[in-house]
């Protein structure tokens, strides 16, 4: 039986090859597109029948044209390129945008919503430090999660495939020949370090691959990187018959784990190979050797979390996580010179 479902701004943009922000344009004879683009639009939407909501059609003239960009982390490790990438979509659309940093303090979070809300934002994007689901915010605007999702599964969410990233690497040691790993992740209990361990498990067991030793788990730093080696050497993990490879769970890590093998005497990548992950190039490019690492691209996914907040304007909302695909950073570290 055909679906009576009427046509959605999302498909007359799908047929047209263009965003759901330029079939607006050209449905509303707004923004700068070209002629040709123009026609297009138009055409797709006849062919699907598509008639703009006129409640639609009003919100769109009673637009600010900004939107908020909402941070908790006041480091800015994660949040910048998020923003750099959502701006970059957000320019694109003619959108400007309004940043405010919460700091993790609920009391300034608050603050910066009802300033948000008070300056009319078109809507507002979430983004932290952390891949820990949050509370959902309360605005009377679309609202998108960037990094750190919404507890509420009917919210827009897009966050890193972990383990994605996770069988990348492990797939790449496996391609090089490693086949006894060690895991050492960041503080305990985190989601990036049980996740991550759980994907790193799962995918070495599919390779046919050994997960060696006990998983060790600290702290975000290039402190417990270090310790968590000593740690490895002391169990026989890391050393003659043991691992072949050590998987940290951060660039962070992996810099300071590599800083102390190598004042061991042992040699990366020919005794061990070593990875990180996120490319945080700070780290990964500074140690020694440079780093095999996964590049969650961040920026990429901050411009598509402003595509899904122009999108849910338009009145094409979009429920649910979204999971943005990884890359893998082949360096020294595994491949060597």
């Amino acid at each position: 039986m055909a679906s009576m479902t009427p046509p959605r701004i999302g498909d007359v943009a799908r047929l047209a090859g263009v965003a759901t922000s330029t079939v607006s344009k050209a449905l509303n004879d707004t923004g700068r597109i070209s002629e040709e683009t123009r026609a297009r639009v138009r055409q797709a939407a006849e062919e699907l029948g598509f008639v703009p909501h006129a409640g639609a059609r009003s919100m769109h003239a009673q637009r600010t044209f900004t939107v908020g960009l909402l941070s908790t982390d006041s480091a800015g490790r994660f949040s910048l390129p998020i923003v750099l990438g959502a701006e970059n979509a957000l320019i694109a659309g003619r959108v400007s945008a309004l940043l405010a940093t919460a700091r993790h303090d609920p009391v300034r979070e608050q603050h910066h919503i009802r300033a948000l809300v008070s300056r009319r934002v078109d809507g507002i994007i979430v983004t932290g430090r952390s891949i820990e689901p949050r509370p959902p915010i309360e605005a009377p605007v679309p609202v998108v999660y960037a990094y750190s999702p919404s507890e509420d599964p009917a919210d827009t969410s897009v966050v890193p495939d972990d383990d994605a990233g996770m069988r990348l690497l492990v797939s790449h040691l496996h391609g090089i020949g490693a086949r006894r790993v060690a895991y050492v992740g960041g503080r305990d209990g985190h989601p990036s370090t049980t996740g991550r361990l759980a994907a790193t498990r799962a995918e070495a067991e599919a390779l046919g691959m050994e997960l060696v030793g006990e998983p060790r788990s600290g702290e975000w730093s290039e402190w417990w990187g270090r310790r968590a080696v000593d740690l490895l050497v002391g169990d026989g993990v890391v050393g003659p018959g043991g691992a072949d490879a050590i998987l940290f769970a951060s660039d962070q890590l992996a810099r300071g784990g590599s800083d102390r093998l190598r004042e061991l005497g042992i040699r990366i990548p020919e005794d061990i190979a070593v990875t990180g992950y996120d490319d945080w190039q700070i780290m990964s490019l500074a140690a020694r050797p440079p780093l095999t690492t996964v590049d969650m691209r961040l920026e990429a996914l901050g411009t598509r979390a402003a595509e899904l907040l122009l999108a849910a304007i338009e009145g094409e909302r979009h429920e649910g996580v979204e999971l943005h695909a990884p890359r893998l950073v082949g360096r020294q570290s595994t491949l060597g010179e």
